[in-house]
Order: C-alpha cells, then structure tokens, then sequence
C-alpha cells in the first residue's frame, strides 16, 4: 500500500496566517482564501496577525467577518499588541508616550494605561510609532524632537511597531511603516526596538495568545521572505509563502537559508493538498536533477535550466531547490530564464 503523501497541514495545531497578500488584497479576498482557512479552522485554532499598525483587532476582525471568514477579536494579532508589550518594559507604568500613528495604535496604548500625547513638549516618557495613512512630516517632527538626546545621554526609548518599507493595497504597493521609521532615524541617528515581523515578540506574542507551547506545532502563512518567512523560522515555527502577494520566483531563488520557506503555496488551497515529494537525482559528472510534481530542472556546473515544464508553482519549487542545493549564490549561476516567469 502506498504511503499518503503529507499535507503542509499535517501536524500543524495552530495555523497562523498574515493578512496583506495572503487572505485579501486592497478591501477584496484573495481568491480561495477564506474557503481555506474555514476548512483549516474546522480541525485547529487559525490566528491572523499583522503588521498594519493603523486599524484596531476589533475592526480586521469585522474586515475578515465581512469577508466571509469565522473570526473573533480575540484571533487577531496586531503589532500594536505586541508593541505595547516591549513599551512596558522600557516605560514606567501610566506614563505619557508621544504617539505617531492611528486609532489602531492609540487605542492600544491607552488600553495598557499610558496617556497619549502628540507633543513632545509633554516630556513623553517614550515614543512609539506605527503606521497610519494620516501620518506626516508633523508628527514625524514631534517624534524626532522627543528622541533626541543631549549629547553624551541615551534619550527616552522608542518603539516601532513594525519597520515593512512597503504595504499592499487595492491600487498596488506603497511606502510602508518602515520607511516613516527611517525618516526619524534619519533625524536623530537612532533606531527603535521593533515589535513585528520579522522580530520575534509578535510571533511570541501569539503563541502566547493561542496557548501553543511547541512553536514547531505552529504553521505560519506569509508573501513576504523578509518579514514573514524569516521571522517565522527564527521563532521556531513551520513557514509556508503563498505566491499570491509581495515575494514571487524572482525574491525566492535567491534567498539565502534564513529566510527559506519549508513550503511553496500557489495559493491557499495547497494547505491540505498532498505536497509533492521533492526528488533530486545525481547522474554523470555530478549533473543533479530537482523534480517536483512534473517539474525538473537540471543543475550542470554553473547552468541552471528548465528540463522539464509543469505547473507555476512546481517549477518554483524544484528551481528554488536547485539554486539552493548549490550552496552558490545566485549571480554566480546562470539561471534560465524561465525559472522566473
């Protein structure tokens, strides 16, 4: 009897998923999304966590509710939440923190006890900045003014609740938290201790969330290898990138072992699809085949080629594994074209 090949799903008790790029796009789901992660959701906990500092766990939980998706408050992980967890340890209880950012960050703040302020004439205790499509130069200012420091002295803490330079919405990508980040630092030559992705504190801060204590057993979902994908493994959970947002064939091959997906997703009705075994088959002068599905591609000294074709999403899959199996990195290859299509 054969073996039943193995889900991304197998093993998994608690699926974690970003949401830009993976469950919606602008207002609109990602085709296949919300069917998937219902299903998902029947057998195991689903959590959703984000970067997007401008709206409140309330309001994505509407969001996703709206789009069809089982959801509670308490499933969303924001990087406010997690931000607010650093921000107790470097600021005195019911102290008052200059805020750059929306409700979505406020809210939070003030929820944990901090008084809120715009001004750094208020002598905050810290500051704390996330994303808002309100945000400009004027509450950049008010943080650099906070943040800097006599000479000689370390200034008053600062935290971000994510440093992404870019964030996808309905009309394509725009500058993005991390860039609002660097324009203060640019400013007061510092930089903030960092809440979300890639940083550990909010995958930790849903593990905590959803009681999981093997972070191995936790699968995350992201589109991006330099925030979801990294993270997740540095945080000793399972990765899987979906080929539906940011990061696609051409960020993929040449990304180096830290942010290396153990999964490829075409899209999101792969979780608990049989994954294709990954073969590699070493032939005469140490010529090395990557099949997987109906996909190969053939590794000779420097050239990487399509041998044979198959769908999108294998031929990612067996060319990711054969420019990573040559421990080379990328422009020392010559890979074929069609790798990236």
């Amino acid at each position: 009897m054969s073996r039943r090949a193995s889900t991304p799903l197998d093993g998994i008790e608690l699926v974690l998923t970003d949401l830009d790029g993976v469950v919606y796009q602008g207002p609109g789901a990602i085709p296949h999304a919300v069917d998937a992660l219902n299903a998902a959701r029947a057998e195991r906990r689903v959590g959703y966590v984000t970067n997007n500092a401008s709206r409140t766990a309330a309001s994505v939980a509407g969001h996703l509710g709206d789009l069809g998706l089982e959801v509670a408050e308490e499933d969303v992980v924001t990087s406010p939440q997690a931000a607010i967890v650093l921000l107790q340890q470097h600021a005195p209880a019911g102290s008052t923190i200059l805020v750059v950012g929306g409700e979505g960050l406020t809210s939070v703040v003030e929820a944990a006890g901090f008084t809120v302020t715009r001004s750094a004439d208020d002598a905050p205790a810290a500051v704390i900045q996330g994303f808002a499509p309100e945000v400009g130069w004027q509450q950049l200012a008010e943080a650099a003014f906070a943040l800097r420091a006599p000479e000689g002295e370390d200034g008053i803490p600062w935290v971000a609740t994510n440093t992404d330079w870019t964030i996808p919405v309905a009309r394509g990508i725009a500058p993005g938290n991390g860039t609002l980040v660097s324009a203060v630092h640019t400013a007061v030559g510092r930089l903030p201790v960092v809440a979300g992705k890639p940083e550990k504190a909010i995958f930790d801060a849903a593990l905590q969330r959803f009681a999981v204590a093997d972070a191995a057993s936790a699968l995350f979902l992201g589109d991006r290898l330099d925030t979801d994908i990294i993270g997740a493994n540095r945080a000793g959970l399972r990765s899987a990138i979906v080929l539906t947002g940011i990061d696609r064939a051409k960020q993929l091959l040449p990304a180096d072992a830290d942010s290396r997906p153990h999964f490829i997703l075409g899209d999101l009705r792969e979780l608990d699809q049989p994954y294709p075994e990954q073969i590699v088959k070493t032939g005469l002068r140490g010529v090395r085949k990557h099949r997987s599905g109906d996909a190969e591609v053939v590794v000779d000294g420097s050239q990487v080629r399509l041998s044979k074709p198959g769908s999108a999403v294998d031929v990612v899959r067996a060319g990711t594994a054969a420019v990573w199996g040559t421990g080379t990195p990328i422009y020392a290859l010559d890979v074929d074209p069609a790798l990236y299509a």
